[in-house]
């Protein structure tokens, strides 16, 4: 085969010399195409070779990219778009299972929350999320945690820069010391099973286990961001030294404040392991009453409110302070006179006992579970039920009614915070249908006006009511 034959390469010389044919001297009917170059050939190969090359790693990289990506090493975010994310269970906007979350070890004891969290990363799970989340976008000003400190356990002095603290003491005995403005007013107590205490905002406070079993409190603090607080020996190692000493005034100056060494581990609750030999004669004063009844209220030996179905105990102001202890008084003016302050209690319900379906007007609550088991109903915004066993925390917005039915065979135990240092309001379902005329419940129903006789008026309070 010759080059004139193969028109796939150049025209001889000849060839390109001789005159163009017309379409009738070439015959076959058809027209004579121009000779693509070599060149040109090349060109449209390469830019083939190219395209599919391209074509391939793309579809490599999206093949490696879904299935075979690797994983960050940090801990990835959970994202919940509300309250009522629909990957969780509603219920959990309203519950913790605060004995089952995470466990914040220290060497002289341990902490459980049940809070709101700035990084999403710190929530141990989608639940804890929906929990922490709804409590802040619904405002709850109450954050709940579980202290638990071992014998000769201390909490060490400090203090909370947006918050009040009210706990109570579930098992144990503890010496409590709370430094106010200036130390104008050191009061130092004890505590046993049962008693509350009360930290206000910003004042200086720690806590010794003083028995020989572990201490374990519920503690409510007056927040629904996220918890701030200071440790003293946080503030004394970001002190520079010159200006501690000139604070201090110690003997040996300086070099004094230099002796001091900051342990590796976090001292938020501290055991030395040397105790004996740092600790030789410790006393654990009793401060005058008429200061300790500022922060110290004794619940157990409150008045008691006793209904058909259980029995409820106060710590709070009263607008009206007759038939009260001095310890009641003084409390509860202690607690009025700072602002966001709670209104605690402990209400027992007998078992199959209930907590008529009601409302605050005033107030958030949260619970948290004690002894014993039941069932909790809320209706609000939404509408839920659900079961609480020993450890649970609870939380009721404000304006939403809310029911508590006891369900095991023993009492079931709660102690309750409501977000008021003034008197607490609250309306009970049969209180307001009862207060409402006949023919006005008769038109809301569609139901005949004497239908409605057919509720009674008690002469008990039906607060909490048994069948």
């Amino acid at each position: 085969m010759n080059g004139n034959e193969n028109h796939g390469f150049e025209h001889s010389a000849a060839e390109r010399m001789s005159p163009p044919q017309t379409q009738k001297e070439k015959g076959y009917g058809q027209v004579e195409k121009k000779p693509i170059s070599l060149l040109k050939i090349f060109l449209l190969c390469l830019l083939a070779s190219v395209i599919t090359t391209a074509v391939g790693v793309l579809i490599l990289a999206l093949v490696y990219v879904t299935e075979y990506r690797p994983q960050s090493s940090s801990q990835p975010q959970i994202e919940i778009e509300s309250p009522t994310d629909s990957r969780v269970d509603i219920k959990y906007s309203f519950l913790n299972h605060l004995d089952k979350s995470k466990v914040f070890e220290l060497p002289g004891g341990a902490i459980q929350w049940a809070r709101y969290r700035k990084d999403t990363s710190a929530y141990e799970d989608e639940i804890s999320m929906q929990f922490g989340r709804s409590i802040n976008e619904r405002r709850s000003k109450m954050t709940i945690g579980t202290l638990r400190i071992k014998s000769n356990g201390l909490r060490l002095p400090h203090w909370h820069f947006n918050a009040n603290e009210h706990g109570y003491l579930q098992q144990g005995k503890a010496w409590i010391g709370v430094v106010d403005d200036g130390t104008n007013i050191v009061a130092t107590y004890n505590i046993t099973a049962g008693q509350l205490f009360f930290f206000p905002k910003n004042t200086l406070h720690w806590v010794k286990n003083v028995g020989d079993e572990d201490c374990v409190f519920v503690l409510f603090f007056t927040t629904h961001e996220q918890l701030l607080t200071l440790d003293i020996d946080d503030t004394f190692f970001s002190t520079p030294e010159d200006i501690a000493s000139r604070s201090l005034k110690p003997e040996g100056g300086v070099k004094f404040i230099r002796s001091f060494s900051k342990q590796k581990e976090d001292q938020g609750i501290n055991l030395p392991a040397n105790l004996k030999d740092l600790v030789t004669n410790a006393s654990y004063v009793q401060s005058p009453d008429a200061i300790v009844w500022k922060y110290f209220y004794d619940l157990p030996g409150s008045t008691q409110f006793v209904y058909p179905g259980g029995i409820i105990q106060w710590a709070r102001y009263r607008s009206s302070p007759t038939n009260l202890t001095e310890n009641e008084k003084i409390y509860g003016e202690s607690v009025h006179e700072h602002a966001d302050t709670l209104t605690m209690g402990t209400l027992r319900i007998y078992s199959n006992g209930l907590r008529q379906p009601h409302f605050h007007f005033n107030a958030n609550e949260m619970g948290y579970v004690v002894s014993g088991c039941g069932q909790v109903g809320i209706i609000g915004t939404s509408v839920t039920d659900f079961q609480i066993n020993v450890g649970d925390v609870f939380f009721f917005p404000i304006g939403t009614q809310h029911y508590i039915q006891s369900s095991c065979t023993e009492d079931l135990l709660l102690i309750l915070g409501f977000t008021t240092g003034d008197q607490l309001e609250t309306l009970d379902m049969d209180d307001y249908f009862n207060a409402a005329a006949d023919h006005i419940l008769a038109q809301a129903f569609h139901k005949p006006q004497n239908e409605f006789q057919k509720i009674p008026v008690f002469k008990d309070d039906q607060a909490v009511n048994i069948p």
